[in-house]
């Protein structure tokens, strides 16, 4: 399921916004999503920044008394969150500035549904392609988005797994190697080595009967008897059998 925000400070806008996604969940009997109406962008904010909320889509007004919803987008994106934005106004004024903090789309108000339904479609599409790209994973008691391309291995320390990824930061996972074996499964680049790695084949550099060694510069030693079926595992992959 996925979540949409709507953002405006107008109580009617907000209901008839409200009806029209009705309308399209009527009309689109495989789609899935929760809609939550937030007439603040700060209470908006406040939960995304408390990780109590993580919308997949924000359709947000422009003009709120409070807040921009330019200044509000802003405020998001430094917080790191890269979910959609469309903004909704009734003047095109800020359309440069809808640019410059990654607006999906720019709808003038009153909206229609010739427009908003074909950018749902688009929209929806987008965002279950990616999904396919991610693991949610409970990292210091909060639940995490974690882009599958940016993991280069797992390592098994006691009873603790640690991520490390490619931006060389790392994070420790209080799930069993069994476990994470298991949601990694989807995606055919990872690999098991041993009973204590897990690794991202895309980020190989080479293989020897000593060592693995990966794109970071990172070398994992899998152990003696491991070298044949890593090698052919390894080779399969990148032959994409």
């Amino acid at each position: 399921m996925y979540q949409i925000a709507l953002c405006d400070d107008e109580t009617e806008q907000l209901h008839i916004t409200e009806q029209m996604l009705t309308k399209y969940l009527d009309s689109h009997p495989k789609a899935d999503f929760r809609v939550d109406s937030f007439e603040s962008a700060d209470t908006l904010l406040n939960m995304i920044a408390e990780e109590a909320y993580l919308p997949d889509l924000i359709l947000m007004d422009i003009y709120m008394p409070d807040k921009l919803g330019i200044e509000a987008a802003r405020e998001l994106r430094h917080m790191g969150n890269h979910c959609r934005i469309v903004f909704l106004t009734t003047s095109r004024v800020h359309a440069l500035d809808a640019f410059e903090v990654e607006a999906t789309q720019y709808l003038v108000k009153p909206l229609v549904e010739e427009k908003l339904f074909p950018l749902l479609d688009r929209l929806l599409t987008e965002i279950q392609e990616e999904r396919k790209r991610y693991v949610l994973l409970r990292i210091e008691s909060t639940v995490q988005r974690v882009a599958v391309d940016d993991i280069i291995y797992c390592e098994a320390q006691g009873k603790f797994q640690y991520l490390h990824f490619a931006d060389g930061s790392q994070c420790m996972l209080r799930v069993t190697m069994g476990k994470l074996v298991e949601m990694l499964n989807p995606y055919d680049e990872f690999m098991r080595v041993g009973v204590a790695f897990i690794i991202n084949m895309e980020h190989i550099e080479c293989i020897s009967k000593q060592e693995i060694r990966m794109d970071t510069g990172k070398k994992i030693y899998p152990p003696r008897n491991a070298y044949q079926a890593v090698r052919d595992r390894y080779f399969a992959y990148y032959c994409g059998e």
